[in-house]
């Protein structure tokens, strides 16, 4: 296999009996490094069983910082990209990747050094603050041991022991204006609802905090309405381990969860036109505040790099509405997407745009014309066709091949779409589906159950799209249902 892959290994394969080991090494590298080829070691961590051997093969596989060419930002023009260079002699660049709560240490801040030296006692810029910090301590980590060090350079992870920061903050020298690239992180697909007693109150919140700042995928939501206090995350089995954690770890004995929820969201999907006047008298200064515009679906090329998927166009001509005033519309359309008329859902890929207006030249205000986008939110949304999106998971599930056809069973029982079934490793099989997220409930008890134990699953976020009709029928009924109960 090695010599389908490399042509000069394939030479030496083919003129020699004796193959060198150090050929065999140098082919593994390099296709390795162009990724057409994967070493794989057998090990336990039960006396530590090839463990040595798996060190070894880092050290000789895996691409050095040399092997890469890093890349950074502009912090003042982000089109303009900056070579990083793994050079000791260049101006300090490092990345904060991992926050870690260490028994001994306090908050451990884990940092790759992509430029320059950093040396015990430095001050160092925040680039997402613009604060200086001191790296009083420097240490590397081994398991929970903690080794300090004087300093690193280019290519080393160390951790930084008492710097406040989040995870994935850019640190420079402050001279060397650059930030490199944020991590993806993709919406929350999955929520549930955390109590816990008085007297553990003040633990869950500690534990709240500092799982915000370890991870940008986990959110925390405080509920106005309910005072209900909702975590969400990348699935079941995410919110799971948090909500084991803040038990073992921060001892949150009364800890109480509720039914897990799925993220559901809104879109439109045609245009519709509205016009909108909010007047009103009360005696003194009224409101007044007209508008007129369109809603309409955001297309699929055009739906990267909307934040929270609501886009506001201004398309005003004259001066019918004081310039003043739109950022006020724009905060009333914005408010009002943040629940939709159907199941009291976030919107996303919508545009709002706005042409024509009038203002009264005394009773218009910013309230006024705030109140006026949300009166055409609520008056004409439905004449465009709102819909119901659910999140769609990218599910891999990896089992004995005699298993195959329960296996596939579960997946199709479960409204999965089945887009890839391969053979791995030997008698292994790997199937690939689109599956809702609300039928995946429960699927790791019953993949074992018919995989005798030996089946694995992972999943990931994949899209939203509109639920089947039946289902979004039952789910606004549900809702509507819930707005009746709370009014009465």
């Amino acid at each position: 296999t090695l010599a389908d892959l490399d042509d000069e290994f394939a030479e030496i394969f083919l003129e020699n009996e004796d193959v060198p080991v150090d050929a065999v090494h140098a082919a593994i590298r390099r296709t390795t490094l162009a990724r057409t080829f994967c070493p794989m070691l057998m090990g336990s961590a039960y006396k530590n069983k090839g463990v040595q051997d798996l060190l070894d093969a880092v050290c000789r596989y895996l691409p050095s910082p040399l092997d890469r060419t890093n890349k950074a930002m502009n912090a003042d023009d982000e089109t303009e990209e900056i070579i990083l260079e793994s050079d000791v002699t260049k101006p300090f660049v490092g990345y904060a990747f991992k926050i870690q709560d260490h028994p001994t240490a306090g908050q451990v801040t884990y940092m790759r050094i992509y430029q320059g030296m950093l040396t015990k006692g430095s001050a160092i810029t925040n680039m997402m603050t613009d604060k200086r910090v001191s790296a009083k301590r420097m240490v590397r980590m081994h398991s929970n041991e903690v080794k300090d060090v004087a300093s690193a350079g280019a290519g080393d992870i160390i951790a930084l022991a008492g710097v406040e920061c989040d995870s994935g903050v850019t640190f420079t020298d402050g001279k060397h204006r650059v930030t490199c690239s944020s991590m993806f992180v993709p919406e929350a697909v999955m929520s549930l609802s955390v109590s816990a007693g008085r007297e553990d109150q003040a633990r869950l919140q500690k534990a709240l905090r500092r799982f915000q700042r370890e991870d940008p995928t986990f959110r925390v939501e405080v509920i106005q309405e309910t005072s209900e206090t909702i975590i969400s995350g990348m699935g079941e089995l995410h919110l799971e381990i948090y909500c084991e954690r803040m038990k073992r770890e921060y001892k949150v004995e009364t800890l109480e969860t509720g039914e897990p929820k799925v993220n559901y969201r809104e879109t439109v999907t045609q245009k519709a036109t509205f016009e909108y006047l909010h007047k009103r008298q009360t005696g003194g200064r009224g409101q007044y505040g007209k508008v007129m515009g369109f809603f309409e679906p955001i297309p699929e090329e055009q739906q990267t790099g909307n934040a929270d998927g609501i886009e506001f166009v201004s398309r005003l001509t004259g001066n019918e509405i004081p310039p003043n005033y739109v950022p006020a519309i724009e905060k009333g359309f914005r408010t009002a997407t943040t629940k939709g008329l159907l199941t009291g859902n976030p919107l996303i890929h919508m545009r709002c745009v706005l042409e024509d207006g009038q203002a009264h030249e005394v009773d218009s205000s910013s309230e006024a014309f705030q109140a006026a986008a949300q009166g055409a939110f609520d008056n004409f949304y439905n004449d465009a066709g709102p819909v119901v999106l659910e999140p769609l998971m990218s599910v891999a599930v990896s089992f004995p091949s005699e298993f195959q056809a329960a296996a596939l069973q579960t997946m199709n029982g479960r409204e999965g779409s089945i887009q890839n079934t391969s053979a791995v490793s030997g008698d292994t099989t790997l199937v690939e589906a689109i599956v809702p997220l609300r039928r995946m409930f429960g699927y790791s008890s019953e993949l074992r159950s018919v995989t005798q134990g030996q089946g694995e699953f992972s999943m990931e976020f994949s899209r939203y799209e509109s639920m089947p009709s039946a289902k979004q029928d039952e789910h606004i009924a549900e809702y509507r249902k819930k707005l009746y109960e709370h009014r009465k």
